[in-house]
């Protein structure tokens, strides 16, 4: 009889449902607890959602996923996006003392043989109220220790309470092993170091179409940027990476910025209409995995600046591409770049240092070369999927005995 594991997770993010992919491909039998509303990934033995911590009305649940009469909710707390997210640091907690009893009374439905929480705030936190008899285990995603531990007293306590209720961790970065053994997870617990996704698929990549550019009013020539990250108040520095690009464009006017996820968002139009430039500057809707990789196929350079991450599982892609990275000099980043070599690292809060990284990258044709092939290298030996899914499957097997 196949293990049975609990996920508990955001079930609409692709990077939850690649690791959810990537778990049944090892044979092991998945039910998940989603706390966002979304449709059920296939294949599951159970599915539940707990909306915890305002989930249904954050600014990343989709519209399709929200009642009509919640729509205009939805739309003010958009606009109040880092307000909204300073409450969650102070109510959001709270909330799980809401939830705790449906938790543990579908853990005696489900009767998994070992839970995994997929995030910190606020899945782990919730998974925290796993009866002992079962082995918890959590993960951290980009910035849960070095930005969301630190939001408010309460979120210190329930991250606390979380690694020390942990019998084993998975993390996108090594410093985050460290921290979370600052913070409470036992310093022989298991720990494993992987990609958020669970691995990167070198072959679905290399075999994604050619990008659609007419569908999306592009010009098919130029230099192309890309900037997939979106809106991470706190965490990435759109507003630094707008102000850089006046910059970039008087050396290349024929330059191409392409920003997926962004698509009608009020702060990037603003920021593109102070800066004035609109015509270089596209503002893209959330795209498709294959989509993605499609543009990151074409894109010279990858810009993400941010001051507090993890391995941002379109970095690790985009590098898979050969698509040269610049991004925020921080520790969990220089585990993958070193500066100068296959990427270049910088301030994420200096316009003028971004834009020079960026000049850099598109004038120095020989350096894009050397780092395209050297990140191909990196990604299958350390990242990709063939590297990742033998160790999460020993990493579990510890636990299922």
């Amino acid at each position: 009889m196949n293990a049975h594991i609990l996920i508990v997770a955001d079930g609409r993010s692709p990077t939850t449902r690649s690791w959810i992919q990537h778990i049944q491909s090892l044979g092991y039998a998945l039910s998940l607890i989603s706390t966002y509303p979304c449709e059920p990934p296939e294949s599951l033995k159970h599915f539940h959602v707990l909306p915890i911590a305002f989930s249904r009305f954050s600014t990343g649940s989709s519209e399709k996923s929200q009642p009509t009469s919640k729509s205009g909710s939805v739309s003010l707390i958009r606009r109040f996006s880092p307000l909204f997210q300073s409450l969650r640091y102070i109510l959001g907690p709270l909330t799980l003392l809401c939830h705790a009893k449906a938790y543990r009374k579908l853990l005696h439905e489900f009767k998994p043989d070992l839970v995994h929480a997929l995030r910190i705030p606020f899945e782990g936190m919730l998974a925290s109220y796993t009866p002992k008899g079962i082995p918890c285990l959590v993960a951290t995603w980009g910035n849960d220790l070095t930005l969301h531990a630190r939001g408010s007293w309460l979120m210190s306590m329930f991250t606390r309470r979380c690694l020390n209720r942990a019998n084993g961790l998975t993390s996108d970065t090594l410093r985050d092993v460290r921290l979370a053994q600052t913070l409470g997870l036992d310093a022989i617990a298991p720990t494993l170091v992987v990609p958020g996704s669970g691995g990167i698929a070198l072959k679905e990549i290399e075999n994604a179409p050619a990008f659609d550019v007419n569908s999306y009013g592009l010009s098919k020539t130029g230099i192309w940027l890309v900037n997939p990250r979106g809106v991470r108040p706190g965490s990435v520095h759109q507003d630094v990476f707008f102000a850089a690009l006046p910059q970039v464009i008087a050396r290349y006017p024929n330059c191409q910025i392409i920003c997926p996820s962004l698509a009608g968002n009020k702060q990037a139009q603003d920021w593109i209409d102070t800066f004035q430039i609109g015509d270089n500057t596209h503002l893209l809707p959330r795209l498709s995995q294959p989509e993605l990789w499609s543009l990151f196929n074409k894109v010279e350079v990858f810009i993400s600046p941010s001051s507090h991450d993890g391995t941002p599982n379109t970095l690790l892609e985009a590098m898979a591409c050969g698509c040269f990275p610049v991004a925020g000099d921080i520790e969990s980043l220089r585990e993958w770049i070193e500066n100068g070599v296959n990427g270049l690292l910088v301030d994420p809060r200096d316009p003028d240092l971004l834009a020079k990284a960026i000049l850099k990258a598109i004038e120095d044709q020989t350096l894009r070369q050397k780092a395209a092939a050297l990140n191909k290298e990196i990604i299958a030996s350390r990242a990709s999927v063939s590297a990742t899914l033998p160790k999460i499957q020993s990493f579990y097997n510890q636990f299922l005995v």
